[in-house]
């Protein structure tokens, strides 16, 4: 019996979550329905109300401070409130992902979304060899693997399951009917992500997130810990490196900008080095996140002093880690999603 409770009251979250997918579906339904200039408007306005009443919005509050310290709170908290505005716009944005991207080169009038740096897509695309894209959550986020899947882009997404099994089915199916090549990060699926490069493929992954055996990069003025696995692809395999990010534009349009492939610094013997190359895409994203505050995702816990290497160090005497830990990381796959 102790037994059987002790499942139940493990199980009972996901059992929670699986009662959700009704609800889940039924507000699919709507904001189908609705349509996407009405469906995102609510979205927008429903979190813009809900969202300063969470937990996450102090953790939002106290990044935009930390990020941000010589602005007045009346600004970081006009930021806090326009990043809830676009989560909720992009939350609703997942019941139209099959027709937000609407980008086509030849056609003559005005189109929801906009392309700038096509020219280094169809190199990406045409050049015969692997390459690695990285990204943040920025605008709408999952418009970049539409848009690779639209034009022919060998992409793979790197994405994490969210942890609401309604949620996660859901948005599974919804990346499956517009999205190209997926692949979940799971803790062997580092391996599937390497095949992927060998196979003369391109793999995207959003870097904006704190990721515990990661390198340490500056970002925003503050020490925090970045995956290294685009770097440690990119230097096994010395393929190009393109950034691209969302711009959410006026009237529910938006812009994808793909940058040239950046030119990540090497070592003494020519081979790139693992942290620089990660500082350089951070700086990448450091800039985009300072054009659009408020188009990113603050209510993440990005800085965790805490667990940087020295501070792990003097937890744990008993098990030390190194200064710079990237050697251990090939092993863990990404926490984040593309």
């Amino acid at each position: 019996m102790l037994r059987l409770a002790l499942i139940l009251r493990r199980s009972f979250p996901r059992l929670a979550g699986f009662a959700m997918i009704p609800l889940i579906r039924g507000l699919v339904l709507l904001a189908r329905t609705l349509g996407p200039g009405r469906s995102t408007a609510l979205g927008a306005a429903l979190l813009r109300t809900i969202g300063p009443l969470l937990p996450a919005h102090r953790t939002a509050m106290a990044n935009l401070r930390a990020a941000f310290p010589d602005r007045p709170e009346a600004e970081r908290r006009r930021i806090a409130l326009e990043a809830w505005d676009n989560l909720g716009r992009t939350g609703a944005e997942y019941a139209h992902l099959d027709s937000l991207f609407d980008f086509d080169p030849d056609a003559p009038g005005p189109m929801r979304t906009e392309v700038a740096g096509i020219d280094h897509f169809a190199a990406l695309r045409d050049d015969g060899q692997p390459g690695l894209i990285f990204s943040a959550h920025l605008g709408n986020w999952e418009l970049p693997a539409i848009c690779a899947a639209r034009f022919g882009l060998d992409a793979t997404a790197v994405f994490r399951p969210p942890n609401n099994p309604a949620a996660a089915r859901l948005v599974q199916e919804v990346r499956r009917r517009s999205m190209g090549g997926l692949a979940a990060s799971t803790p062997g699926a580092v391996f599937a992500m390497r095949d992927v490069v060998e196979n003369g493929g391109h793999l995207g992954q959003l870097i904006d997130q704190h990721f515990t055996r990661g390198v340490v990069v500056d970002f925003m003025g503050r020490p925090c810990l970045a995956n290294p696995l685009l770097a440690k692809l990119a230097r096994h395999y010395d393929c190009p490196v393109h950034g691209v990010r969302v711009v959410r534009l006026p009237k529910g349009r938006f812009r994808l900008e793909l940058t040239p492939p950046l030119d990540l610094p090497r070592n003494a013997d020519g081979v790139i080095d693992i942290a620089g190359a990660m500082q350089a895409m951070t700086a990448v994203v450091e800039g985009w996140v300072r054009e659009n505050p408020g188009q990113w995702l603050w209510m993440h816990r990005r800085w965790r002093p805490d667990m940087l290497p020295k501070a792990r160090m003097a937890r744990n005497t008993s098990q030390p880690i190194v200064e710079n830990p990237q050697a251990n990381v090939i092993s863990h796959t990404a926490s984040q999603t593309l």
